[in-house]
């Protein structure tokens, strides 16, 4: 496989102090966003001089609490920003989505690990894996960690790339059980710099095609013990709402504003085109028909639904999340389903544009034919997966249901 290029450039300081200003920045980007989008997918990621443009719009600084630099966003501020760029290209969205906030799966390294890698003044951007596909043996001083990690979005531009491991036994014959015993396991979570792994050129696919979400490797390198963290059992080193909320629950609702903000902009499209296209045999443009007046009617209520209740559930979650309360797990079954069900009538929404366009969305040049590809990305991801409704379902159902990954 042929390596990819990892950039070395430090990421530019971002000025926006606030979620607020962020926002701001964000919705001027939009006209550009749209017209590059050829451009994106043809690299397969982010151009570099966009990327600058999101990072001194403070994007990758949204989620992180003022203690580390950040805007310390509520969780629906922070997918209010995701959905504004997936709405301008799901891509770019997809990709702010990943950097801003996959360092929450970093919460649990050491503290002093935790400010040198996100208090350093510039703005950091996080890739990584949740999958344990890699080993990590324990030596003197840390782990050897051998593996590779698919879907690792943004890693062509990322500070920090991260991978899960399941630990192997050591040289004295030491494993890496939970506790003493036949257990299985533990997961362990290593953290690389760029220049310690390498970037597989894989991301050849349908959909989300300008994520960059290649193949990582690692052959056998040594990671420090303070870069690692035990995953599912490392407490959070900082104390802030955004580390309060379960992972799983959190990040199922910014996957699902993605894919919101792609059919609100699908939606945009057909809007834009039924002004002027007039269907074979129709003597009037297609925003007169009666047929596509309904059908666009239901795909804008049903699609303004879905985001009602993804960002209440949010406000749900952040309040209790300020106010240091567990997330309940109702709570949590309510919001796994939600952002499926999200997803779900965002493709619906998506394909009704798609549909309604006719021969016009079949054309490379028709960004609903790419909005249409996207949208069903995203649905691959297994927080929005139609099984997911099966755990939700058990949970509320009164069942004993394991949360643990919930």
């Amino acid at each position: 496989m042929s390596s990819a290029t990892v950039s070395t450039d430090s990421p530019t300081t971002s000025s926006p102090a606030s979620a607020g200003a962020t926002l701001a920045a964000v919705r001027e980007l939009p006209p550009e966003i749209m017209a590059r989008a050829a451009e994106i997918e043809q690299a397969r990621r982010l151009p570099a001089d966009l990327l600058q443009k999101l990072i001194g719009a403070g994007c990758f600084r949204l989620v992180l609490p003022a203690s580390h630099g950040g805007a310390g966003a509520s969780l629906a501020e922070a997918m209010r920003v995701f959905e504004t760029l997936s709405r301008a290209d799901a891509s770019v969205g997809w990709t702010v989505m990943i950097g801003a906030g996959s360092w929450c799966d970093l919460a649990g390294l050491p503290r002093a690990t935790f400010d040198a890698l996100f208090g350093g003044g510039n703005d950091v951007i996080t890739a990584g894996a949740f999958a344990p596909t890699g080993t990590a043996t324990p030596v003197d001083g840390g782990y050897r960690v051998s593996g590779r990690w698919a879907f690792v979005s943004g890693c062509e531009h990322a500070t920090w790339i991260f991978g899960n491991t399941m630990e192997q036994p050591g040289p004295d014959g030491s494993d890496g059980a939970a506790g003493p015993g036949d257990g299985p396991p533990n997961m362990r979570m290593v953290v690389f710099p760029p220049d310690q792994v390498e970037i597989e050129d894989t991301w050849d696919v349908s959909g989300l095609r300008g994520t960059g979400s290649h193949h990582v490797r690692a052959d056998d390198v040594f990671v420090p013990a303070a870069r690692t963290l035990a995953m599912l059992e490392d407490e959070p080193c900082i104390d802030e709402p955004v580390v309060r909320i379960p992972p799983p629950t959190m990040y199922s609702l910014t996957v699902a504003s993605v894919a919101l903000g792609t059919a609100r902009g699908a939606i945009d499209d057909i809007m834009e085109l039924a002004a002027d296209k007039v269907p074979l045999l129709d003597h009037a443009p297609l925003a007169g028909s009666v047929p596509f007046q309904i059908d666009l009617a239901l795909a804008d209520t049903r699609l303004r639904a879905a985001s009602a209740l993804a960002y209440e559930l949010a406000d749900e979650l952040w309040a209790c999340a300020v106010e240091a309360s567990p997330v309940s797990p109702e709570q949590r079954a309510r919001t796994r389903a939600a952002a499926v069900w999200a997803t779900s009538e965002a493709v619906e929404a998506v394909t009704t544009a798609y549909r309604a366009a006719g021969g016009s969305s079949l054309y490379a040049g028709s960004p609903l034919q790419r909005r249409l590809r996207d949208v069903n990305a995203v649905t691959q991801h297994f927080l929005v997966k139609p099984a997911t409704l099966v755990t939700a379902g058990a949970v509320l159902a009164g069942q004993d249901v394991d949360l643990t990954v919930f």
